[in-house]
């Protein structure tokens, strides 16, 4: 991926926190999986692991990609932590199932990477003055799709995991349903859908909110 002169934040440190049983190679292949569906190209930045006296501490962190255009590129910083892991042995409809016990959390952070002197190298004086405009006084239209599609890819990724770690919570015996998930996400992330339709294509055609 090639260096970007322009890095603009859109989210935040958006944290889902979640304790109890889970698997994490449930965890990772949901995140892929989501990623595949999103167009996004796999990147691990960092991994290690601590074993501690209570509990396995494990730390990744993935940085997906997506080249939307020649100029601007999307980048979701993504910081799994598995901290106090034990095994556990818990029996699920008559039947022994092995899990990990401890605590997750996952960061999400979403950046625009553009390189807008690409666009602009014909004409330079239109990316200076578009710079100032864009600071100071208004968002071109097509620089907020680009925020409103990143925090929507962002939201999509939250809510599957979220989904997939609300789905252990079998004491419960509440059934997690993915459409309220992603309402809920949905809130939380600042983005609505412009037309009613079922499940994923909720995700379709997303803007910030005003």
């Amino acid at each position: 991926m090639q260096l970007h002169n322009e890095k603009d934040l859109v989210v935040n440190n958006k944290e889902l926190l979640y304790k109890g049983i889970f698997r994490s190679d449930d965890v990772f292949h949901v995140i892929n999986q989501a990623l595949k569906e999103r167009d996004y190209q796999k990147r691990e930045k960092r991994s290690e692991e601590l074993v501690a006296e209570a509990g396995k501490q494990s730390y990744v962190e993935l940085r997906p990609f997506k080249e939307v255009t020649h100029y601007m590129t999307f980048m979701i910083k993504i910081k799994i932590i598995f901290d106090k892991v034990t095994e556990t042995t818990e029996v699920i409809d008559g039947m022994k199932r092995k899990f990990l016990n401890g605590d997750v959390k996952i960061m999400f952070d979403s950046w625009l990477l553009g390189d807008y002197k690409e666009r602009w190298i014909t004409q330079p004086w239109l990316y200076f003055v578009k710079g100032l405009i864009n600071k100071y006084l208004y968002t071109f239209s097509i620089d907020a799709g680009f925020k409103g599609n990143l925090s929507g890819d962002t939201a999509y990724i939250y809510a599957k995991v979220k989904k997939l770690l609300d789905s252990y919570k079998f004491e419960s015996g509440k059934v997690v349903k993915e459409k309220d998930v992603i309402e809920q996400i949905a809130e939380e992330f600042g983005v609505r859908d412009e037309k009613e339709s079922p499940d994923e294509n909720l995700w379709k055609g997303w803007q910030p909110k005003d």
